[in-house]
């Protein structure tokens, strides 16, 4: 799944009422990683709501924090254990004044890391991977009595014992939101840990997701993503027990009257079959954007990476999705420096790159996952090398995605308005490429979405004048 900025700071939430007189529990959540992350970090907020927690907007006044963490990128479990340390300050700080302060780690780093979390930072309270956190209000009562790990796989569906999210809440998170669908992955990638601290490939029922989808838009969300670790490979029952794919799920959901967009992330080559291609052509509210990874041109690497797809295979299954759908955009992940790889093998990268014409891509540098295949594979490519590839892919991505953003401008296309802008009378929107769009216009169009005519095109952002 495409890596995201660490988000610290309250995900959501409102003031959470309490019997009597008694001042509801702060809460801090820091998340890391991808968008799954912040849906859960989300989803914990809700779980901790009925146990009397309202979001803290610092870490500072918390008597909860928790770091909810990814395991993708290098050196993942190092960086929480320096939050770690300045968190054990802040504890012993905040103890002296006479408050408690209980610590968590949740998320992928959790489920890989496990006891040694308590056994290298003993104030954490309680370590948690990302299939219990469903249960954090019992957690959180275990902990009290001394540190708590829970990082097995339960055999009960977290999903159906999570509590639905306060109206307000998600009123609170805004017009966008993620909605998680399918966990885990059967791929095996060799440089991929999702398998170990996710587990299997699982889908949620299909009643179950249409259910909080029509919550969602029941409070004003107009555009959901759907996600998974490899969503694409959705297999949900329907109420007769037949199984239904990504597509029949996406044809379901165009059905709730208010939804009018749909997205999803992230997907393998291997499980976009006809019926998901031909749902692009057919609804016009599944989005013209698709993040479809690729990791690598060389099909050497892929075979060493166990994708199990060639380059070419790659190639033409973009060719029938474009021809399904001529005007969708393309963004895709790379993996510079995979053990192994020459300068051949990343040449033939740059190839695929040129030849896709990505709207927009996410690439990394090669780090090794502790416990996977391709941290044991002894050619590793040193770091210079790796870093100076990297800067030649970043570049021509760059330019593919400047490219693909000034072939916008003077377009008219619909923009979905989130909320404000930077500037004073300014709204920040979202194109169907995903593209923010800057529009002057009034607080009123948040939530709606409005034809806007491109007339700039900035470094991160277009500017646009809405079409009267």
């Amino acid at each position: 799944m495409a890596d995201t900025q660490s988000r610290s700071g309250p995900v959501s939430g409102t003031d959470n009422a309490m019997p009597g007189d008694q001042e509801p529990k702060k809460l801090f959540i820091k998340t890391y990683g991808c968008q799954m992350n912040v849906y859960d970090s989300d989803r914990m907020t809700d779980a901790l709501a009925g146990a009397g927690y309202a979001m803290s907007e610092t870490a500072d006044e918390a008597d909860l924090i928790v770091l909810n963490t990814c395991h993708i990128r290098e050196k993942a479990a190092e960086k929480v254990y320096s939050e770690l340390g300045r968190l054990r300050i802040l504890q012993a700080q905040r103890a002296a004044e006479g408050k408690s302060t209980m610590i968590g780690v949740a998320g992928c780093v959790a489920q890989a890391e496990g006891e040694e979390i308590i056994a290298r930072a003993p104030m954490v309270d309680l370590v948690f991977g990302p299939q219990s956190y469903h249960r954090l209000p019992d957690l959180l009562t275990r902990a009290k009595a001394g540190p708590v790990v829970e990082t097995d796989f339960p055999a009960e569906d977290k999903f159906e014992h999570l509590p639905a999210p306060a109206r307000e809440a998600t009123i609170a998170r805004g017009v966008t939101a993620f909605l998680t669908v399918q966990e885990g992955c059967d791929k095996f990638c060799s440089f991929c840990v999702v398998p170990y601290t996710r587990g299997a490939e699982t889908s949620r029922p299909v009643a179950q997701v249409e259910a909080e989808a029509r919550q969602l838009v029941d409070a004003g969300v107009r555009e959901i993503t759907l996600l998974g670790q490899n969503v694409n490979a959705y297999h949900g029952l329907d109420g007769t027990g037949e199984t239904v794919g990504l597509a029949g799920l996406v044809r379901r959901l165009s059905e709730i009257e208010g939804l009018e967009r749909l997205r999803y992330t992230t997907s393998h080559p291997r499980d976009m079959d006809d019926d998901l291609i031909a749902a692009h052509a057919e609804l016009d509210t599944l989005m013209p954007y698709l993040h479809l990874p690729v990791q690598s041109g060389s099909d050497a690497i892929l075979k060493s990476m166990n994708r199990r797809h060639t380059a070419d295979d790659y190639l033409k299954l973009l060719e029938r999705i474009r021809a399904a759908r001529p005007d969708i955009a393309m963004s895709g992940d790379f993996i510079v420096g995979f053990p192994g790889e020459t300068e051949a093998d990343f040449e033939a990268t740059m190839q695929i790159v040129r030849e896709v014409r990505y709207a927009s891509a996410f690439s990394f540098k090669y780090s090794p996952r502790p416990g996977t295949p391709g941290a044991e594979l002894t050619d590793q490519v040193p770091e210079e090398v790796k870093n100076e590839r990297l800067q030649r892919l970043q570049a021509l991505i760059a330019d593919q995605q400047t490219a693909f953003n000034s072939a916008c401008e003077g377009r008219t296309m619909p923009v979905l308005f989130e909320k404000r802008g930077r500037e004073p009378g300014q709204l920040a929107g979202r194109s169907p490429y995903l593209q923010t769009v800057l529009v002057d216009t009034d607080l009123s169009q948040i939530g709606t979405i409005s034809q806007v005519t491109i007339t700039g095109v900035g470094k991160n952002s277009l500017f646009g004048k809405i079409v009267t």
